[in-house]
């Protein structure tokens, strides 16, 4: 697809399996302020970290089917579950310029290791997939992994505990295998953990570096899209509707979210009967 004609000032679509991938939208947002995007929450079926790869796979072709009527020049797909399950199959499918977040953060957990042992918190659906170790070893096989699913977190970050007693004891908990392991380096393997990012930084170490796949994600769609002519040339008109979003279900709810972690304002969500797509 060219970037002729006005195509390179269609919006980017953005899903995942309800508020996490908001984590990456906000870096789209800082990394690329002349962006529109158009993000799709999954809230109503939420959590996908506990469902079949069939099931992840037709959830993510229904919000595909519904990002494309939004006109969009590029999918990220903003959940590790999805990434893990769906990615290779949307890509077969879909004639758009497509990233997850797995790579990206591999890449990155690759590039940082000293000690070449990385580890992975992520949800049980993505650590079982095995696809961060996969795609590491598959780059460096003298690279050790070690994957811990820590199925609280996420729940944790939704009620807006993020920095509090509680969730610094269950991250203690879960945590404290991988430290004992002299991993050197952490992937926050799942879209909400980087709001968990100062708790984990704290009790894992100096010694550790924590890769961030959401800000790694927005680096690599930055030069995606530079490589096949579809960034945008110039910030929106002033009016211009910069970022629209859509939810399955709940739409107060994940706006009061998202408005806490984006320093855009959202205005409004809007709920979609994503089984018609």
């Amino acid at each position: 697809m060219s970037g002729q004609g006005e195509w390179h000032n269609s919006p980017i679509g953005v899903f995942d399996s309800g508020v996490g991938g908001l984590t990456v939208a906000r870096e789209i947002m800082r990394q690329l302020p002349n962006e529109r995007i158009v993000y799709f929450g999954d809230t109503a079926r939420v959590p996908y970290g506990n469902k079949s790869r069939e099931t992840v796979t037709k959830f993510s072709k229904q919000i595909v089917r519904f990002l494309e009527t939004q006109q969009i020049k590029a999918i990220v797909v903003a959940c590790n579950t999805a990434s893990a399950y769906a990615l290779e199959e949307l890509e077969k499918e879909v004639d758009l310029p497509m990233i997850g977040v797995v790579k990206p953060g591999v890449r990155a957990a690759l590039d940082a290791t000293k000690n070449k042992k990385i580890g992975v918190v992520a949800t049980e659906a993505t650590i079982h997939s095995g696809i961060y170790s996969r795609y590491i070893e598959k780059n460096d096989s003298d690279v050790k992994v070690l994957g811990k699913a820590c199925p609280l977190f996420v729940p944790l970050v939704e009620e807006g505990l993020w920095e509090d007693p509680v969730t610094d004891e269950i991250a203690r908990r879960y945590l404290s295998e991988l430290i004992d392991s002299g991993i050197d380096t952490l992937i926050l393997g799942c879209t909400h953990y980087p709001m968990l990012r100062s708790t984990v930084a704290r009790i894992m170490g100096e010694g550790v570096t924590l890769v961030n796949p959401a800000y790694e994600t927005a680096r690599e769609l930055k030069l995606l899209l530079a490589k096949k002519g579809l960034e945008s040339e110039h910030r929106p008109e002033l009016g211009t509707e910069l970022y629209r979003f859509y939810v399955s279900d709940g739409a107060e709810k994940f706006k009061q979210f998202a408005n806490s972690i984006l320093t855009y304002g959202i205005l409004s969500a809007k709920v979609v009967n994503i089984e018609e797509y």
